[in-house]
């Protein structure tokens, strides 16, 4: 939705040119107690089976038990290495910084908008609707009620003190596009305006090639605008954890040393990309690269896994910001939608087999990572790449955690199994790094049932809105076609 290096020799990146949120503390001896923490627990463990207890007693508790333990073994080693961002949230801690987030009338967008506003940092929104207008042709909806973009932006200052600066256009206008660069003068660029649904993408030609024009010309055309008017704003680009695909081996971020015939180098991830969306965030990313390179931008490409929830600290604070919420198989996210379908009694509908793991986190989650990447400016000339996500889930994992969060709000939860409209593997390896954000003071808010609790009720008060003929598939990666054909199918039926 438009609105809507030089080479790195290493896949770590480099020290921050500036931090906003303080001093890191002495880590040495906090990780050493971290660590001693941890190993008593693995010590206890150890007690225990020497003492006779069988290994089978610690593998049969649940998944889910095993992998709170892990979190908290991981928690308790690693807190100490990370920065001491304790003024993140202050009212002024992005004082000095302007950021024009470009998509700010999306899911994502907005939450980011209202986070970066809040604490501080000056901040436009870029946006064309267009979200709103792909709502419009489908007959699709929200699920929770949301307001027109002015009034959003009205009532943000109203709440909060805070103006947003409103630019409404389509980046693919360049004429628009630098009007408003000269007008904002940002110091980063968050760039959330893209098509950004793989389904979308794959309905018929026609939404291929808009897909692929409007997400790789619009990131063009906001390269040539930062080089042209904003030469140290740095761009902060939301890729997709779906540009790498599932490979065999594990997914690092961003950068891969490979050895081969007796030499090293460090180079660019391989990309399979799995749908046109996909794809075009492939095109961007290596885009990306060149520019970067050439021009000596800043630039920050953060591969997000699959994003859930509805609530934030600032859409919370008035029924008039409250965040969109896609529940539909063209836009909505997989937990999000599964949420949705076990609020309104409707079965779970799980792809094929359900083994399809990918990398997770919650919105707050977002928009903590887009505040540090701002935070945190890549150098003249460096293309940094962060997974960011916090979690892994398999599809049928998912359907397992909110089975059982439903039942202690008194839902019934159901699943099915319906044949995967996608060409994609079921069942797969999966292991992709996402440390880097942390390194730089994330803290992750991980699943847990308080969070399901929490988003199947803000669901269950709105359940009214769903309409359920929009749940079930709709688009087969295999059956894309041209638009006269698919315009021709729909008629006959």
């Amino acid at each position: 939705m438009h609105l809507k290096s030089p080479w790195l020799t290493r896949p770590s990146p480099s020290p921050p040119r500036r931090s906003i949120a303080g001093i890191t503390a002495p880590r040495a001896v906090r990780r050493a107690s971290a660590k001693k923490s941890a190993s008593k627990a693995f010590s206890a463990r150890a007690a225990s089976v020497s003492s006779g207890v069988s290994l089978s007693s610690f593998t049969a508790p649940s998944k889910a038990a095993a992998k709170a333990q892990a979190r908290a073994l991981r928690t308790a080693v690693f807190a100490a290495d990370k920065p001491d961002r304790s003024g993140a949230d202050a009212k002024d801690a992005g004082k000095g910084q302007k950021v024009m987030v470009i998509g700010g009338d999306g899911y994502c967008g907005w939450a980011t908008a209202l986070h970066l506003s809040n604490r501080g940092y000056e901040v436009a929104i870029v946006d064309n609707m267009c979200r709103r207008t792909f709502d419009d042709q489908l007959g699709f909806n929200s699920l929770t009620p949301i307001k027109g973009i002015h009034e959003r932006v009205r009532k943000w200052e109203e709440v909060s003190g805070n103006k947003i600066e409103l630019f409404v256009g389509d980046i693919c206008d360049y004429e628009f596009l630098s009007a408003a660069f000269e007008a904002f003068e940002p110091t980063s660029a968050v760039h959330f305006g893209e098509q950004r649904s793989a389904p979308y993408s794959m309905m018929d030609r026609t939404r291929a090639v808009f897909t692929q024009t409007n997400n790789v010309m619009g990131s063009i055309n906001l390269m040539y605008a930062i080089k042209e008017y904003a030469p140290e704003c740095h761009l902060i680009k939301l890729g997709t954890m779906g540009e790498y695909g599932t490979p065999n081996i594990d997914i690092e971020e961003g950068y891969i040393t490979i050895e081969h015939n007796g030499r090293t180098d460090t180079l660019p991830y391989p990309k399979q990309g799995n749908s046109f969306y996909h794809l075009s965030k492939c095109h961007d990313s290596a885009n990306m690269l060149m520019c970067t390179k050439t021009w000596k931008l800043r630039t920050t490409d953060l591969n997000q896994g699959v994003v859930y929830g509805v609530a934030t600290e600032e859409t919370m604070m008035d029924p008039a910001l409250i965040n969109r919420l896609d529940y539909d198989a063209v836009f909505g996210t997989a937990l999000n939608r599964f949420c949705i379908q076990a609020a309104v009694g409707h079965p779970m509908t799980v792809y094929g087999k359900g083994g399809q793991t990918r990398g997770f986190l919650d919105i707050r989650d977002t928009v903590r990572c887009i505040q540090i990447a701002c935070d945190n400016p890549a150098d003249p000339g460096e293309m940094r790449v962060y997974n960011q996500f916090t979690e892994q889930f398999s599809v049928n994992e998912l359907a397992a955690l909110i089975t059982e969060a439903g039942k202690k709000i008194g839902l019934d939860p159901k699943v099915i199994t319906v044949p995967n409209p996608r060409t994609e593997l079921e069942e797969h390896y999966y292991n992709a790094k996402n440390s880097k954000l942390q390194d730089l003071g994330l803290e992750p808010h991980l699943m847990s049932d308080a969070l399901l609790d929490s988003l199947l009720n803000i669901i269950v008060e709105y359940k009214d809105n769903v309409d359920q003929r929009l749940i079930l598939p709709g688009v087969n990666w295999t059956e894309s076609a041209s638009v006269s054909k698919t315009v021709a199918k729909v008629a006959a039926k």
